[in-house]
């Protein structure tokens, strides 16, 4: 099954920052049309094959029901039951999921093996979450963003915890979106040089107060990401003094928002009622997966864009 020019989302850098502005642009359509009780089924008749090597919540129901609000199907591939997880190369997957369905969602540790998918897969291939890159995180968070306030453009956000996945991708999105990012890690948990240098938009501060001064936007992340369950204990004392809370809060501008990608640890990460703060939109952030990823789904399925 060849799509012509097919694209594939492996990071927010698949797109042009107006590609993705159009993504979620019709996002916020389609979740007005949704809220109206409207029907769009441009899928009807696609396929989407799901890949979950992690667990997964938001991701998968997101996927599952959007393509079946979008008119498709989805059909879910747990590797330890299909021959992925028997040593079939990964290469060999792609080649013949290509034939037979019209889009690979995959999450993965490795981005390797998602960017090894998409380089033999004909149809487009779509990073569920690797441990380098959560880029569909960031196109509910970004929506969510522009519900509540409008644009991101030149706005301040502050990113508190691990420089692992959700932080690499935030780092791209400020480039992107061309907003001011701040991020507060302890040593030995910062994203990679690299990534921030090729991200000038990007820098890291010395503490979580200094990243959250008149922030717009405050992000964390759980401490002990999936692949990190041995190191738990020594996470949970380096980011000892990297908890966001109420009070951290109150040193960000008056109308902040406060997003988690969750599943939360409260009284980790987080104080155990911030999630219930009017300043989370957490809830709201984790309903916008739906729709961010109708949205995509749509772009690379078909021809409107």
């Amino acid at each position: 099954m060849t799509h012509n020019n097919k694209r594939d989302f492996l990071t927010l850098r698949s797109f042009s920052s107006d590609e993705l502005a159009y993504v979620i642009q019709r996002a916020h359509e389609l979740k007005r049309l949704h809220l109206a009780g409207g029907e769009h089924r441009p899928l009807q008749g696609k396929t989407a094959a799901l890949i979950l090597e992690l667990a997964s919540t938001r991701t998968r129901v997101g996927f599952e029901a959007g393509m079946f609000q979008l008119g498709g199907h989805t059909i879910y591939l747990d590797p330890s039951v299909s021959q992925l997880g028997r040593g079939e190369p990964v290469s060999d997957t792609a080649a013949v999921l290509s034939g037979i369905v019209d889009v690979v969602i995959i999450r993965s540790l490795s981005q390797e093996t998602v960017e090894t998918f998409a380089r033999f897969a004909t149809v487009p291939v779509i990073n569920a979450m690797t441990r380098y890159q959560h880029p569909c995180q960031l196109l509910a968070d970004i929506q969510t963003f522009e519900e509540f306030r409008g644009s991101i453009r030149d706005k301040r956000v502050a990113f508190i915890g691990d420089g692992y996945n959700m932080c690499n991708s935030y780092i791209e999105a400020s480039s992107l979106w061309d907003f001011e990012l701040r991020i507060a890690a302890p040593e030995g948990y910062r994203p990679a040089p690299e990534l921030l240098r090729a991200n000038p938009r990007s820098e890291v501060v010395s503490a979580p107060a200094d990243a959250v001064h008149n922030a717009d936007l405050v992000v964390t992340d759980v401490w002990s990401s999936m692949g990190h369950d041995a190191e738990k204990l020594a996470r949970k004392k380096a980011f000892a003094d990297y908890q966001v809370n109420e009070a951290l809060l109150d040193r960000a501008a008056a109308d902040v928002l406060f997003m988690h990608c969750l599943p939360a640890h409260r009284g980790e990460e987080i104080s155990e009622t911030l999630l219930d703060d009017p300043r989370s939109v957490a809830f709201p952030e984790s309903h916008n997966r739906l729709h961010s990823q109708k949205a995509l789904l749509e772009f690379l399925l078909t021809n409107r864009r």
